[in-house]
C-alpha cells in the first residue's frame, strides 16, 4: 500500500510533531565547497559527523533512499517562573538546553511516526536522525521547506523563528518534494553586530571556534577571549537569536516535556562546583547540556562566578585549587581568584604561588601554568597599584 504526503502530514500533526516538511534524497553536493574550505580555515568544530562523503550523499547510509521527511519541534524562549531568590549567584543555560534532551524528544516523536506509517505500508523503511546524524540537519530541513537558513546559520521557520529542533528521516517512499526558502534576512545584520566573540561570518557560516556555544562545550580550558564574553552562561549561547528580528514574541510552550525547570536552567553556581557525579546526573542529566559530563559545566560555573565578581565564592575556588584532582578545574578556579581577589591580598597571592609551583613540579602543562601565572600578575599588580 502506497502512503499519500497527506497522511504523513496528518499523522505527524496527531502525533504532536509541528512542522514538517519533504525533499528528495538526492545529495547535497552544492555544499562540499564551502563545508572543505570551513574546515580548512579552521572554523569546524570538531562535533560534526567525521565523514563528508556520508553528509553529503544519503545513499551512502541508506540503501535506495527516495525522500527525506523533515520535522521541525518548537521550544519556548522564556520561562513562566523564576527561580527562588536566594543569596547564591544563578547562572543560566541556554534555551535549546531547557526541558529533557531535545534529542530524546526528537527521536521519540519520529519513532512514533515510523510506527504509524509501517502500520500502513511494511515495506516502508526509515533512517531517523537527530543532530548527531549524517546529515546537514539545517540544509535538509531548508531543501524540505521547513524554513530558510539565516545569516547565524540557524533555520528559521515562519511560526516559530529559529527557536526549533530538527530532525529528519531518510525513507524508501517517494513524495513530492516541497520548496526550499531563500534567505530573507536582507541587509539585516543584528546577529553579526551582537556576536561579541565575532564567530558569525555574514553568510550563514560561522567560525564554530570561537562561538561561544562551542566554547562552552569543550573540556580543555576555555578560551582567554571567550571567558568575560559568556557572563553567567554555562552551557550554549542565545544571542543570535535572541537579536533576531524573526524571532520577537516567538515563545511557544506545545511540548511539556520542554518545559524548563526555573533552578535547573538557572542553577546556583556555587553548589555546582561540589557536585558528585550522582548529584550531577540526578539534577542535570537529562538536560541536552549535560552531555559533555560534569566538568565543562564546573569549569564554566567558575568562570561565570568571576564574571559576577561573586567574592563569597573565594573559600570554595581556594578549595577547589588546592584539592581538585582534574588540572583545568584547578587552573580555572585560580584565574577566578586572581579576578576577584582584592587589592593586596597576601594570603590569596601566597596560595596562588604555592600551587603555581606545585604544577610546575608536577610538570603540567603550558596553558595550565599560564592561568597561574597570569593570577599571579593580577594580584601582584593589584598588590603595587
Amino acid at each position: 500500500m502506497s502512503i499519500s504526503k497527506q497522511q504523513v502530514i496528518e499523522l505527524s500533526q496527531q502525533i504532536g510533531i509541528d512542522k514538517i516538511g519533504f525533499t528528495t534524497a538526492d545529495n547535497f553536493e552544492y555544499l562540499r565547497a564551502g563545508l572543505e574550505a570551513q574546515k580548512a580555515a579552521g572554523h569546524t568544530s570538531g562535533f560534526e559527523h567525521p565523514n563528508l562523503d556520508e553528509r553529503l550523499n544519503p545513499a551512502l547510509t541508506f540503501d535506495h533512499p527516495k525522500s527525506i521527511i523533515a520535522i521541525a519541534l518548537a521550544y519556548p524562549s522564556r520561562m513562566k517562573e523564576s527561580p527562588v531568590r536566594t543569596n547564591l549567584k544563578r547562572g543560566q543555560f541556554a534555551r535549546a538546553s531547557w526541558g529533557i534532551d531535545y534529542h530524546q524528544i526528537l527521536r521519540e516523536k519520529m519513532t512514533s511516526l515510523i510506527k504509524q506509517l509501517k502500520g500502513l505500508d511494511e515495506t516502508a523503511r526509515f533512517k531517523p536522525m537527530v543532530d548527531t546524524g549524517e546529515l546537514v540537519d539545517v540544509a535538509v530541513a531548508n531543501r524540505a521547506g521547513l524554513g530558510f537558513i539565516g545569516k547565524n546559520g540557524l533555520l528559521i521557520t515562519k511560526e516559530y523563528g529559529s527557536f526549533v529542533y530538527l530532525g529528519e528521516m531518510i525513507t524508501n517512499l517517494e513524495f513530492e518534494a516541497d520548496t526550499p526558502i531563500p534567505c530573507q534576512c536582507g541587509d539585516c545584520t543584528r546577529c553579526i553586530d551582537a556576536c561579541p566573540v565575532r564567530a558569525l561570518l555574514g553568510n550563514g557560516k560561522m567560525n564554530a571556534q570561537r562561538c561561544l556555544s562551542y566554547q562552552t562545550q569543550t573540556k580543555g580550558l576555555m578560551s582567554d577571549f571567550a571567558r568575560k564574553k559568556t557572563r553567567n552562561v554555562i552551557y550554549g549561547c542565545d544571542i543570535c537569536q535572541l537579536v533576531c528580528p524573526f524571532n520577537q514574541g516567538k515563545d511557544f510552550h506545545l511540548h511539556k516535556e520542554m518545559t524548563p525547570d526555573p533552578d535547573k536552567v538557572r542553577p546556583e553556581l556555587l553548589p555546582i562546583l561540589s557536585l558528585s557525579n550522582h548529584d550531577f546526573k540526578a539534577g542535570f542529566g537529562q538536560m541536552a547540556g549535560s552531555w559533555r559530563g560534569k566538568k565543562p559545566l564546573q569549569r564554566n560555573a567558575i568562570i561565570a562566578l568571576a564574571n559576577l565578581n561573586d567574592r563569597s565564592a573565594i573559600p570554595k575556588l581556594r578549595e577547589v585549587m588546592d584539592g581538585d584532582v582534574r588540572p583545568v578545574i584547578r587552573a580555572t578556579a585560580a584565574y577566578a581568584l586572581g579576578r576577584l581577589a582584592k587589592p593586596g591580598d597576601e594570603e590569596i597571592l601566597g596560595d596562588l604561588q604555592s600551587a603555581y609551583q606545585k604544577e610546575r613540579t608536577e610538570k603540567s602543562d603550558a596553558l595550565i601554568l599560564h592561568d597561574y601565572q597570569v593570577a599571579i600578575n593580577a594580584v601582584q599588580r593589584q598588590k603595587n597599584s
